[in-house]
């Protein structure tokens, strides 16, 4: 009768490798560097959801941006260093939804719109949700072995890292003085739920990574000033500065719409008839897409 276990020898004869066991794969430290990084995105996240429920909410607001920025950047370690892997893609994605959605809506909710009573939270859910939709709705798109040329352009409807600093921005109102009342707990749940929509609509939102932007050279030396002056107001007028950056980005996403009915004649991304080289997209590239 046969048995699922080996046979057994008296003497002990075992083949060398049986005995050592199976062998270890060493795997290079610099492909653990953008994990590492990403594992310290959740911490941060998860840290800025802890200080808020103890009431310590600028840090707390802190904690959040600092998520973000590292998550933000974890990818772009992972080409530099040439170590991008499945297991990378896969911690990243999960971390996103922590760092860009639980993360804002929990800490939104703590400090403002519990006051709304069942209707903040609602409008929470909505965000938080919303911005799980876009983060899988970008995966698929970007997983497509060929993408059409004007995904390096734009990006369909507002991206999640960029929502998780806009949907903070009552909470940035509340640091400059405003007074957390009902009223504005429920202006604050609206906004909440709109900007969860622009989430998930496919509203085209220009993307600044098209490889075809230049800069003047004589603008160059004014730009990296600017920038440096961006910088410093942020570091010493850290709400007010985060405040003007939220209005300013919002007020930039009609011009983005503008741009693309000029080159495509739609509004929505859904309908583009085809892009600059002529590819038509498939019928269900927008259906896997959500």
């Amino acid at each position: 009768m046969e048995t699922p276990f080996p046979p057994f020898d008296p003497h002990g004869h075992e083949k060398e490798e049986d005995a050592r066991g199976p062998r270890l794969r060493e795997i290079p430290l610099r492909l653990m560097i953008p994990n590492i990084i990403t594992i310290l995105a959740i911490c941060a996240g998860l840290t800025g959801v802890r200080l808020a429920f103890e009431n310590r909410y600028e840090l707390a607001v802190g904690m959040v941006l600092v998520a973000a920025f590292l998550d933000g950047i974890d990818g772009r370690i992972a080409r530099l260093m040439k170590a991008t892997s499945k297991f990378g893609a896969q911690m990243d994605s999960l971390a996103d939804i922590v760092n860009f959605g639980v993360a804002p809506a929990l800490v939104l909710y703590v400090f403002l719109l519990d006051q709304a009573r069942s209707i903040g939270w609602i409008a929470a859910l909505i965000y938080a949700i919303a911005a799980g939709l876009r983060l899988a709705r970008f995966n698929v798109m970007d997983e497509r072995q060929q993408k059409a040329s004007w995904q390096s352009e734009y990006f369909v409807g507002v991206p999640a890292p960029a929502g998780a600093l806009v949907v903070l921005l009552p909470v940035y109102l509340g640091f400059l003085g405003m007074a957390p009342t009902k009223g504005f707990a429920y202006a604050a749940a609206a906004y909440t739920v709109v900007i969860g929509l622009l989430l998930v609509s496919r509203l085209p939102v220009w993307s600044g990574k098209s490889g075809g932007s230049r800069v003047r050279r004589d603008l160059v030396l004014p730009l990296m000033l600017a920038v440096v002056l961006y910088v410093a107001l942020l570091m010493s007028f850290t709400w007010e500065v985060l405040a003007l950056t939220v209005v300013a980005y919002l007020c930039t996403l009609p011009f983005g719409a503008h741009s693309w009915k000029k080159k495509y004649g739609t509004l929505t991304v859904e309908s583009v008839p085809a892009d600059l080289h002529g590819e038509q997209p498939r019928e269900d590239d927008f259906d896997r897409g959500l």
